[in-house]
């Protein structure tokens, strides 16, 4: 089995609330999950209203294949145009 963690952080230059924060991020991980057999959540940065942190999961048999959907979930948060990708990580574990 092999797992997939990926964290993006966004810059929302559109957001002055929380409640813009919130509207924005709920279109990106309802996207997301549709698109992607993916698990996303908002992760960090929970109180600041142009910047959030987004976790996402994969799991597979094949390192590569994670790698690549993780790879594929980025760029597609990314051509959303709803928020700014200022940051990524990926790890990928075997177990």
């Amino acid at each position: 089995m092999v797992v997939g963690v990926s964290t993006i952080t966004l810059l929302l230059h559109s957001s002055h609330s929380l409640k813009d924060k919130r509207q924005v991020l709920k279109s990106v991980i309802e996207k997301t999950k549709n698109k992607f057999n993916v698990s996303v959540a908002e992760v960090g940065d929970n109180d600041v209203w142009q910047r959030a942190e987004l976790g996402i999961a994969a799991v597979g048999n094949d390192r590569a294949f994670v790698n690549s959907v993780l790879d594929k979930v980025l760029l597609f948060i990314e051509g959303l145009h709803l928020a700014e990708v200022t940051d990524s990580t990926i790890e990928i574990v075997n177990f």
